[in-house]
């Protein structure tokens, strides 16, 4: 594994606000703060020592505002841009004497502000798309027209993700609520049935127990509030469909907070099963590898009941995280790449490059060798992914009795009773200690903070012990941090308390 930030100008030093793979090829399509969507080729340098390289390709300039989104569709085909002021863009791959051209195919406009963003239906007839109006519309892609609208939040919409089975839409909101939305089609149009998507669950605040026990349990917010300082909340599913994860988590007790990520399985959306060991800075954005791998067998007792491994990638405002479902600790960590919040991540359609979008106008690239991630496993089908969902190894009912977690200088210690219907278990894992595998961690200083987590569910305790090697990492040069601009300040308006 090699990878670091990818010094060119890449948007004119403005911010590089979104970044998706072509999931054919090794095209990587970039959105920024110039209003432009460019097109690079990534390729391998033959040095070992030398980072992956980007070749421009051609520009994409019919935004009159900064791109926030841009996604692929599953084919290839289509290319769906999502900007400021509430406009999207589709894009259709037409073949040229030259090579490939992007020309516009539709306009979208409905949202009144700013998009996002975006993510297509599984198979590419439709997308759904997230904006600061506090809504989420569900797009007909061939015919460009409004299909439906999903409202119920009451402040930005920064995330959208919609389900690859095509049964559920999540959507993450500033307002502090996640909201999953079932398919219960009405009717039918034409020999098929109307799509028709309905609120099924609102996640929005877990139950403590009070140290107190005279006193009743405390309720706190699982999210963060809209004074987080991203504009995005990039929540994703599992290739499969099997569970969700969700970015901008807080655990918070007393005066401490700790910033995590929740993970849901399908098969109980109503409240998060797993949470993610807390990170330093607030999570922003989340992303799956489209490739599944094989059992390594390398941990007797992982977080999922699985018969694969999936990979997805976790960032903060200054880290990247890089999870596996075989083992709790993460199997990769890269630290301090950018002078600015990450805003995007994005993995090709081989699994060969991981990308990262950043405000600091820069992008980085990280390239696993062959198998570095692992064998690929193929997956058989829809009916047997659906019925091999998430199952954590710990099935007995999710009951907190005491829970220390130490994240650097911050200690936090719980003592509770039985969850609520949306309260969040800690990692679900059993008599086990993990430890980080030497070479797979990545961190631009010599001194890297070390994350150090204790786990105590009942009588199990597990214990994880994170210790960066140090690997040298290029950043952006300085005065990056100087001259890239930031995205304009938006009116903040204050949530409705939801009790």
């Amino acid at each position: 594994m090699r990878g670091g930030t990818v010094q060119i100008n890449w948007h004119d030093l403005q911010p590089v606000l979104t970044l998706d793979f072509h999931p054919v090829s090794r095209r990587l399509a970039t959105g920024g703060g110039d209003h432009d969507i460019k097109i690079w080729a990534i390729a391998s340098d033959e040095s070992e020592e030398k980072l992956p390289t980007a070749s421009y390709v051609s520009s994409l300039s019919s935004h009159s505002s900064a791109v926030n989104v841009l996604r692929f569709s599953p084919s290839g085909e289509n290319l769906a841009s999502g900007a400021d002021g509430g406009g999207i863009i589709l894009w259709t791959l037409h073949s040229t004497d030259d090579g490939e051209a992007w020309k516009i195919h539709k306009s979208l406009l409905f949202h009144r502000k700013d998009v996002l963003d975006l993510q297509w239906s599984s198979d590419g007839s439709y997308l759904v798309s997230a904006s600061v109006d506090n809504s989420c519309i569900i797009w007909d892609a061939n015919k460009g027209v409004v299909q439906q609208m999903l409202e119920g939040h009451l402040h930005y919409v920064q995330g959208v993700a919609w389900d690859p089975l095509g049964q559920y839409i999540a959507s993450l909101s500033s307002d502090r609520t996640c909201k999953i939305y079932a398919n219960k089609p009405q009717g039918k149009s034409k020999n098929t049935e109307k799509m028709n998507f309905v609120c099924q669950h609102t996640l929005v605040k877990a139950e403590l127990q009070n140290h107190d026990e005279s006193k009743p349990p405390v309720k706190t917010h699982l999210f963060h509030d809209e004074t987080l300082p991203s504009f995005f909340r990039r929540l994703a599913w599992s290739p499969d469909g099997s569970f969700l994860v969700l970015p901008a988590g807080l655990c918070k007790y007393s005066s401490e907070v700790i910033n995590t990520a929740y993970i849901l399985s399908r098969r109980d959306l109503s409240r998060p099963a797993i949470q993610l060991p807390g990170a330093s800075k607030a999570i922003v954005a989340v992303r799956f590898c489209p490739i599944v791998f094989t059992l390594r067998g390398s941990q007797s007792e992982g977080l999922f009941k699985l018969p694969y491994r999936a990979v997805f990638a976790v960032a903060t405002f200054n880290s990247l995280y890089v999870y596996d479902t075989e083992s709790a600790a993460p199997i990769l960590i890269h630290a301090g790449l950018h002078y600015a919040a990450i805003t995007d991540i994005a993995w090709s359609p081989d699994a060969k490059y991981l990308s990262l979008s950043s405000r600091d106008g820069y992008c980085t690239i990280i390239e696993f060798e062959n198998e570095e991630l692992g064998q690929p496993h193929a997956l058989s089908g829809k009916k047997e992914v659906a019925e091999g969902n998430v199952t954590c190894r710990n099935t007995k009912p999710p009951t907190v009795d005491s829970m220390e977690v130490d994240v650097s200088t911050c200690k936090i210690k719980k003592s509770g009773s039985p969850v609520g219907t949306v309260t969040p278990p800690p990692v679900l894992v059993e008599n086990i200690t993990l430890r980080m595998k030497e070479g797979n961690v990545a961190c631009e200083h010599a001194k890297p903070k070390a994350d150090n987590m204790d786990v105590d569910v009942g009588a199990s305790k597990a214990k994880t012990e994170a210790s960066p090697m140090s690997v040298e990492v290029t950043p952006p040069p300085v005065s990056a941090q100087k001259s890239a601009s930031s995205k304009p300040t938006k009116k903040r308006i204050t949530p409705i308390a939801i009790n």
